[in-house]
C-alpha cells in the first residue's frame, strides 16, 4: 500500500525511536507459550514527556486503562515509559488493577522513574488470568535492553493476530528546529471506531503543553481511528497514547497557531499510515477497503456515512466475493443517523483495474458485470459516495468479510 505524501513532512525509519530521546525494547516473557513470538514490550524516554490519551468508550474496560487514566492525572499529563504486554488482555480478571499497578512499580524501580509516569497497557484474551511472575522475572532484562533499534522489537511484542508489523516515523520542521514524531500499532480484530481502536503509542520530540498534545489528538482521532471498523465490535483496551519530550528544541507550543497546525499535520499522516495498516491487516482481510463521501452538507453527516458503509456487513461481503451490488451500499448510507436527500447519491467504485459507477441520482445503473468483478477482484478496494449535497467530505477504511474471520475467531482462545 503507498502512502500519501505531504509536502514538507518525510518519511523515515525507526517507528517509535524516531524521535530523540527514545529507545525501547521486546521480548518473550513466557505469557505466549511460543517462545519465538514477542509478549511484552517497553518504550522509553529519557527525560519526562507531556503526554495525552485517549481510552475506550467500552463500558467494560481493561484494568490497564483505568490504571493509565489514573497516573496521567495523578502526574499532571507526564510519563516516561510504556508497558505493554499481549496474549492476556488483563480485562474482567480479579486483582486486574493491582498487577497494573505493580507492573508500573516494577518498571518504574528498574528505570529509577515513578510509577505514575508509567502508562500500562494490555492485549489479547479477556477474562483469562494474568500473573506477575512473568513481568518480574524478565522486567530487568528488558529494561537492560533498551536500544534505540529496538522498536521492532517492541512493535513485535503487541502484535496479536496481526500479520505484519505495523511502525511509521516521519521527519518534519518546526521554525527550523527539525522534529520527528512516530508510532507503533497493533490490532487486527475486535476493531470499530468507538474512540481510538487497538492499542497505539506514538512518540516525538515536539515540545508541546499536554493540553495541545490532547487537542490534537482528539481532533485527529476523529477523522482517522474513530473511522476506521473491522468487525463492529469495540475493544475493553483500546488506547491512544502521545509522548512529547521536547527534544527537538522548538519553542514549546501552547496555542492553535502555526506549529500547532504542523505538528497536528505530523500526528495526522502518521495515524493515517497506521490506520490503514490496521484495516488491511484486519482478522481474515483479503481487500482493503477505504470509503469517501463527499458532497455532504458538514464534516459529521460525512464521517457518519462512510462509517455506516464501511462497517457494513453485507458491504463486506459483497467485496469479498467482487459484487457490485451498489442497493448494499445505499442501504448503509439509508440507516445511517444523517439528514439528506437520498435521491442525490451518486457511488462508484474503484481500484487499480479502473472505475465504474453503479448508482446515479439514487438509482442503480446498468454495467458491465465483468468490469465491475475485474475490478473488485483486486487488493484495495475504493467506494467513492457523493452525496450531491454540500461541500463536506469523510474517509473510513476497513476490510472485506472472509471465511477465514470465522475460523480466526472461533478458536481464538484455542
Amino acid at each position: 500500500m503507498l502512502k500519501e505524501e505531504f509536502d514538507g513532512y518525510k518519511y523515515i525509519e525507526g517507528g517509535v525511536c524516531a524521535a530523540r530521546g527514545f529507545t525501547a525494547n521486546g521480548l518473550n516473557c513466557g505469557i505466549n507459550p511460543v517462545k519465538e513470538k514477542n509478549d511484552l514490550g517497553i518504550v522509553y524516554s529519557e527525560v519526562p514527556c507531556n503526554t495525552a490519551a485517549v481510552y475506550t468508550q467500552n463500558k467494560v474496560k481493561g484494568a490497564p486503562v483505568i490504571v493509565t487514566q489514573k497516573h496521567l492525572e495523578k502526574s499532571h499529563g507526564i510519563s516516561k515509559a510504556v508497558i505493554v504486554n499481549s496474549k492476556n488482555a488483563n480485562t474482567c480478571n480479579p486483582g486486574g488493577e493491582e498487577i497494573a499497578e505493580e507492573t508500573s512499580r516494577l518498571v518504574a524501580n528498574e528505570l529509577g522513574i515513578k510509577p505514575e509516569e508509567v502508562i500500562v497497557a494490555s492485549t489479547g484474551v479477556i477474562g483469562q488470568p494474568l500473573h506477575i511472575g512473568p513481568f518480574a522475572e524478565h522486567m530487568n532484562q528488558l529494561v537492560s535492553g533498551l536500544s534505540v533499534e529496538g522498536h521492532t522489537e517492541a512493535a513485535n511484542a503487541i502484535m496479536t493476530t496481526d500479520t505484519v508489523r505495523k511502525e511509521v516515523a516521519v521527519e518534519f520542521d518546526i521554525n527550523g528546529s527539525i522534529c520527528h514524531l512516530g508510532g507503533m500499532a497493533k490490532g487486527s480484530g475486535m476493531i470499530h471506531p468507538n474512540m481510538a481502536t487497538t492499542l497505539n503509542f506514538i512518540t516525538t520530540d515536539v515540545a508541546a503543553s499536554p493540553e495541545i498534545i490532547q487537542k490534537a489528538l482528539s481532533d485527529v482521532v476523529k477523522v482517522t481511528y474513530n473511522c476506521l471498523s473491522v468487525d463492529g465490535d469495540t475493544s475493553t483496551n483500546d488506547m491512544v497514547s502521545v509522548m512529547a519530550n521536547g527534544l527537538a528544541g522548538n519553542s514549546i507550543i501552547t496555542s492553535e497557531g502555526e506549529e500547532f497546525k504542523i505538528f497536528k499535520q505530523a500526528l495526522y499522516i502518521v495515524m493515517l499510515d497506521m490506520v490503514k495498516m490496521l484495516a488491511a491487516d484486519g482478522e481474515g482481510a483479503s481487500k482493503f477497503i477505504e470509503c469517501t463521501c463527499k458532497g455532504a452538507p458538514d464534516i459529521n453527516t460525512a464521517i457518519t456515512a462512510a462509517k455506516s458503509v464501511i462497517r457494513s456487513p453485507l458491504v463486506k461481503c459483497a467485496m469479498f466475493g467482487g459484487d457490485a451490488n451498489c442497493g448494499r451500499i445505499l442501504c448503509a448510507v439509508g440507516y445511517a443517523d444523517i439528514d439528506i436527500d437520498v435521491k442525490k447519491i451518486d457511488v462508484e467504485l474503484k481500484s487499480s483495474a479502473g472505475s465504474i459507477l453503479v448508482c446515479k441520482d439514487g438509482m442503480g445503473l446498468q454495467f458491465s458485470e465483468e468490469n465491475a468483478a475485474e475490478i473488485l477482484a483486486q487488493k484495495e478496494i475504493y467506494i467513492d459516495i457523493n452525496l450531491n449535497q454540500g461541500d463536506a467530505s469523510a474517509r473510513a477504511w476497513g476490510c472485506d468479510l472472509t471465511y477465514d474471520y470465522v475460523k480466526i475467531n472461533g478458536d481464538y482462545r484455542s
